[in-house]
Parts: structure tokens; sequence; C-alpha cells
């Protein structure tokens, strides 16, 4: 998808999929006169390098032999007493009914075997451990830490399972003095340790990522080892009563932080903003956002403005109680870009433009033309959207500028590129002002030229590797004249062939995005959602 990565998600197609199944449940061996009942098992991992065939349609099994990563897994059984509370009781009995009766995980979409299987799969926790550095050096500037979230689920789902449930773990590369120590860890939630003290799931499991860890932000501080601490829940002063944005947009220059929360009754959008002391400021109620269901995932900011989307898709967990899927496509709906105010006290001075074909999840960045007459924002647009999450190689998804006159409504769409392009990233520093790099890989002056195809850089990281969402890391970071792409791109990598993950260390400036170092990981990191580089600085303040 990403020019730096081909897809986070290589092995959900049906016919690309070359896993062993399952182990049998442990609990068969058990004599029926046990006074103790298996409620879940953990999964311990290890990798083993085999060579396996697929079938495609009209293709023959001895044909096209394709390495895969196998796990072998080493259950380990968590055993508690059948005298628990009436109401885990309760909620074990209704998950067997959803399970077992209403909707058996047939579909490979929601099938946890099949979603969860390769470096899809669960790791357990890792301390702080030493990292070999396989090639060249770590880059002074690289002088803090990089986290990656990433769904983890600590028991093993029996029912549908989606990648956005799990609990979350973090996975953590500290580098300090040109060495590096990777450490993952569970976030604490409140779910995770109620779950973890029960020795089994309390929250039904296909409502687990969201009515579960869609939580409210958690604060978590790095030991000076490494180790990441959970802190806990983060309410900013009771100002937050509901769980915000993945993507809260911070201004360089004021430092404010904005964001947003969703909800499943009016108003279903809520706009705000923190100041540059962290403290939060009154939401702004958006009642013009007219559906609970809409999939808004991100937005972006200007000097003056922020700009959301209300588009075709549509999210409903309780569809999967049904059978249906997570995702589905109102049709009939055009979708909307909707320009308020960074400031605004109310929804008054917000405008809607509609705009078809318009079906985004991750923009990129906005800023301001025509003296903040026009408003330009370059985000992903996906489209065949019916094969959301269902057929991953059928998706295309399309870097795209969309400009708005605010005083005509005119809304007028430029694509960037043909290419697949997904989780994109830019230099922080340019965030809410034009810039030149988009995605790091595109240069979006070459489209005020007349060029169709802005792609300037990339790099495949060899068969069967697959990376995570890019991020920058600027060379000089206190340099307000420093060039845009003067730094350094990061990201996991995970080779299916072998098992291994790496942390990689690309430079910018590189067409190439030459590799200036290489860190062989202890052990696997899985394939994961969104990564944060923090200063050593900055981890100082905290």
């Amino acid at each position: 998808m990403d020019s730096l990565s081909s897809s986070f998600f290589p092995t959900l197609s049906p016919s690309y999929s070359a896993v062993s199944q399952p182990p049998s449940p442990p609990w068969s061996s058990l004599p029926p006169s046990s006074p103790f009942r298996i409620r879940s098992i953990r999964i311990e991992e290890k990798p083993k390098t085999i060579t396996t065939t697929t079938k495609r349609d009209g293709q023959d099994e001895t044909k096209n032999p394709t390495p895969s990563l196998n796990i072998e897994k080493h259950v380990t059984s968590s055993i508690v007493k059948n005298d628990q509370s009436l109401p885990a009781t309760i909620l074990n009995a209704f998950d067997n009914i959803i399970n077992d009766f209403i909707d058996p995980p047939l579909r490979h979409s929601i099938d946890p075997r099949r979603v969860l299987s390769n470096n899809f799969s669960p790791v357990n926790e890792l301390p702080p451990t030493d990292c070999e550095i396989s090639e060249g050096a770590l880059p002074s500037c690289l002088n803090g830490v990089y986290f990656r979230n990433g769904p983890n689920p600590q028991f093993l789902p029996r029912g549908p399972y989606h990648l956005f449930d799990g609990d979350g773990m973090l996975h953590a590369i500290r580098i300090s003095k040109g060495k590096a120590t990777l450490c993952s860890r569970y976030v604490k939630t409140y779910k995770y340790n109620i779950e973890r003290e029960a020795g089994f799931p309390i929250v039904l499991n296909v409502f687990s990522g969201f009515n579960g860890e869609t939580d409210l932000p958690y604060a978590i501080k790095l030991a000076p080892d490494g180790d990441i601490i959970t802190i806990g829940r983060h309410d900013f002063d009771g100002r937050l009563s509901m769980s915000m944005t993945a993507h809260p947009k911070i201004d360089p220059i004021t430092k404010e932080t904005f964001g947003f929360s969703c909800s499943p009754i009016p108003p279903f959008l809520k706009f705000f903003h923190f100041n540059e002391n962290g403290e939060k400021q009154p939401d702004v109620p958006i009642f013009s956002m007219t559906s609970p269901t809409s999939f808004l995932h991100d937005f972006a900011i200007t000097k003056n403005y922020a700009i959301f989307s209300e588009i075709q898709i549509t999210m409903s967990p309780m569809a999967m109680i049904g059978g249906g899927s997570l995702f589905s496509v109102d049709s009939k709906r055009v979708p909307k870009v909707g320009v308020i105010p960074r400031y605004a006290k109310n929804e008054l001075e917000m405008k809607w433009f509609e705009v078809p074909g318009w079906n985004t999840v991750h923009s990129i960045n906005a800023w301001e033309e025509d003296d903040g007459d026009t408003v330009v924002m370059v985000a992903t647009n996906i489209l065949l959207v019916d094969h959301l999450l269902e057929k991953m190689d059928f998706i295309h998804v399309l870097l795209e500028k969309m400009t708005i006159n605010l005083k005509t409504g005119i809304v007028s769409r430029q694509p960037l590129s043909t290419q697949n392009l997904e989780l994109p990233a830019i230099n922080p520093a340019f965030i809410a002002v034009k810039n030149r790099f988009q995605g790091l890989s595109l240069d979006v002056s070459l489209s005020e030229v007349g060029q169709e195809e802005c792609v300037v850089a990339c790099r495949m990281f060899g068969p069967g590797c697959f990376g995570g969402e890019p991020f920058f890391v600027a060379n000089e970071p206190e340099n307000p004249h420093a060039d845009e792409d003067d730094g350094y791109i990061v990201s996991y990598v995970h080779n299916e062939n072998t098992g291994d993950s790496r942390f990689v260390v690309m430079d910018a400036k590189s067409p190439t995005l030459k590799i200036v170092c290489e860190v062989k990981l202890p052990r696997r990191v899985p394939y994961g959602f969104h990564g944060l580089f923090v200063k050593e600085s900055d981890i100082n303040k905290l």
C-alpha cells in the first residue's frame, strides 16, 4: 500500500493464506471429573520457517511455492475455578450463544484463526532487551524513543474478531548513544486489568474493540531502562468524558493540540483543542454531522480551520452479531467535507461541501491559499470501498489533493499518484502549513506544473518483507531553516520468510530511501497501526 511497505495485510486474503491450523483445544484432554474449567488460553509463538503451497483459482497446487511463516504455538492454559461471579457467568453464556449459534466466525475477515495468523498473531510482553545493530550506525538525531502501537489480544478470541479489537500493546525502541533497546508492554487499561485478574474475557468479544478498549487516553511513562509503565486513565481534569481520535493534530507554532470525539447519540461529533499547557478547552458540538455510523477516523487542520469528512463508509459493531461486516457502504449517501474555524465557539460558521466519491480515512496535511479564501487538503481516498477489509487485494487507495474555495463553494480534486498508497506521514514541523513532500515520498509541487505522477522516492524491502507506518525524524529539529526532507524515515519491517523483524532508518533525501542503519530486533514485532518518535529532551520534560 505505502511506497515504504507493500501492505499491512499480506495474509488476510483467503487465496494467499498459507498458515497451519491452530492446535486442538488443550481442554479436550482434561478428565470429565476435573473440578476446574479452562476459560481461555494464551499463546506463545516460536518462529519456524517452512515452505508451503497455495492454490489460486485455475492453478495447480504443486506450482508457485509460497514461503510463509508458520507459528508453532505453545499453549499455556489459564485455569480458573467454576465459582465465578453471576455477571461474569451471564456474560460468558451470552458470548457462547453469539459465537455458537448467532454468528459463528465463518467469514475470513472476522475469523480469529485467519486474522491472527502469521505476524498478526499476538506476542507476550518483552522487558527492555538490547538490540543488535546489523548494518550501519544510528544517526545522532535519533536520541529518544520510537513507539508503535497495535492490537495484541491477551486471550485467544473464540468468536468474531476484527483487527481493531484486541488489547493495546506498545512496542518501543529506545535509542541512546548509538545503542538500541526494545520493550513491548500492554497498556494496562481497565479492561486489560480486570480480565487479567479474572483469567478470562469479561467484555463480550464482539464488542471488545469498541465498548471495552475504546477508552479514555492512558498516560504512560518511560523508565530509565526503557521499560513502559502505564500510569492510568487521563481525563484532563475531568474535561474529557469519552474516547478521542487517535490522530490529534499538534500545531508546531502555537503548540496547541486539536482533536475530536465521536458519539452514537447526538451530537455525533465534538471538536475541541488543548492549549499549549495541555489544558482542554470546551467542546464544540457539531450537530450538522448527520450520521452516527460514518467512519470518522482522522481530520486535518490549517492555520485557521479544521476539516472533517463524512464519508460513505459506515461502521457498526452490532452488525457483526448478525453475521454482517463491521464495515459497510451507504451508497445513497453523498460524501461531504466540513470546514469549521478552529477556534469556533459553536458550529454556526461551519460550512459543508458535497464531494462525490470522497472516502478518506487518513489525512496527511492541509493549508490555506489566496489569503485564506481557499483551503487545500492532501489525503488518501479509498476506491472500490465495497471491498474494505473484506478483499484487501482489490482495494486501491489514491493520494489526492483537494482544493475548496470557501467563497464560491467550488471543490476540485487532483490525484498525486496512480500508486496504491496509505498510512502516509510528513515532517511534523510542517503541519497546517503548505509543504512540499507528502507521504515523505511525493513532491506535491510537481502537480502544480502539470505532472500527474508525483512519487519521487520509493523503497521495497524485498520478497516477503512488509513495513509499517513510516515516521519522519528531523536531522536538526531545532533549526527553522533546515530543508523539509533533511532527516530520516524510520519504521519496523517484518520478514515473513524468516520470521525476523528489524528497525530500519532511511535517508529521506535519497530517491531510493537508502537504508543508513538496520537494527535486528530480539523478537518479532506484530503488524500494527501508528507510530511516534519522542525526543529524549521531550521525555525529560515529563
